[in-house]
């Protein structure tokens, strides 16, 4: 249940970034839900391949670099997608920025309306 609430909430938080962000469109919560689906799943299995290729230079930047291998998780996802399309590099940094303020405040809310069983 909190999965799929989070699911929904997530592509509630990037419809909601795309009225603040010019450059990325969404075409409909449809379109929403899968771009969260495949965010996630970039997020699980390509971002640790990033982060490991490019370590030494997120070590140079004191970890800086991840913000630019979350931009490009980002940008994937409009590859990947019909329905969602980032126009620019700085919007996906922006936009990435942006989804995980807003992933960090629903999985707090989550669980604290959840707390998980024991």
């Amino acid at each position: 249940m909190k999965l799929i609430l989070r699911w929904l909430l997530l592509a509630a938080a990037l419809m909601l970034i795309t009225q603040w962000d010019r450059g990325i469109h969404v075409a409909s919560f449809t379109a929403a839900m899968w771009t969260a689906v495949v965010i996630g799943l970039l997020n699980a299995f390509v971002r640790p391949l990033l982060i490991v290729l490019t370590l030494p230079v997120t070590v140079l930047t004191l970890g800086l670099f991840l913000f630019v291998v979350n931009a490009l998780t980002f940008q994937m996802a409009s590859g990947l997608l019909e329905g969602f399309h980032v126009n620019s590099f700085g919007d996906a940094l922006l936009g990435s920025l942006l989804y995980s303020l807003w992933g960090l405040i629903i999985d707090v809310a989550l669980e604290r309306l959840m707390p998980p069983r024991l």
